[in-house]
């Protein structure tokens, strides 16, 4: 693979280590010990959780990949914004129940499943699939995933709409910053002359080291599954 694919891919993995997704045992304290509206804090665990969740950002990045308009970039943004916050919303106040590991490797599915299409494999196969509504199906799984990782800690019913509401509200500006940076660093990659759009390319190596990180997270969580 080529340097300027993998330091591509370190740009996803900000902040985080590949398997450190999740509540940290700080700020689980402080999810279990407050009590009342907590809109602060909330949109900040909110923005953090986003901002590591290597999961969330793979995904994101190959979403983003081959859009050169900031119009189609806000759509598909937008479609995977309001996925997400749906479920995570459902999820968490309507008390809907999931198994995260499921909910994860669907997931990491989602990761391979876009690479696979940037690749031009589904076009290869003769399969057609509308890429808007596949990014909001998988945005709703990507909001379950958010909302699993809350589901077991013991929050407060106080000020419990207004916090939950305000952890998504971080969720979106956690996202738009991330998003900021993988934007950036695409325009710098793609102004160096070394980006294609398909083919035998950096773009080409990015994506096919993308879609193997999605099915290695798929096998993670499959096998936490499995074990637990």
């Amino acid at each position: 693979m080529t340097k300027a694919a993998l330091l591509a891919l370190a740009a996803l993995f900000l902040a985080s280590g590949l398997w450190a997704h999740g509540v940290a045992d700080q700020d689980e304290i402080f999810l279990t010990n407050n009590e009342g509206l907590a809109v602060g804090p909330y949109m900040y665990l909110g923005a953090k959780h986003m901002v590591t969740g290597y999961d969330h950002l793979a995904f994101l990045a190959g979403v983003i990949f081959f859009l050169y308009r900031f119009r189609d970039v806000a759509l598909y943004v937008t479609l995977f914004a309001v996925g997400h916050s749906v479920t995570l919303l459902v999820g968490v106040l309507g008390g809907i129940d999931a198994n995260p590991f499921l909910i994860d490797a669907i997931v990491g599915l989602s990761v391979a499943y876009k690479a696979f299409e940037n690749l031009g494999g589904l076009r290869a196969l003769g399969v057609r699939i509308d890429t808007r509504a596949a990014v909001l199906v998988f945005g709703l799984f990507h909001g379950f995933g958010l909302a699993t990782k809350l589901q077991p800690v013991e929050i407060s019913g106080s000020g419990l709409v207004g916090n939950i509401v305000s952890f998504n509200v971080g969720v979106e500006l956690g996202q738009f910053a991330a998003l900021a940076i993988i934007l950036l660093s695409f325009n710098l990659w793609r102004a160096s002359g070394h980006f294609r759009r398909r083919g035998h390319s950096h773009g080409f190596a990015a994506n096919a080291a993308l879609m193997t990180v999605g099915f290695l997270l798929v096998a993670y969580q499959l096998t936490g599954y499995f074990l637990s």
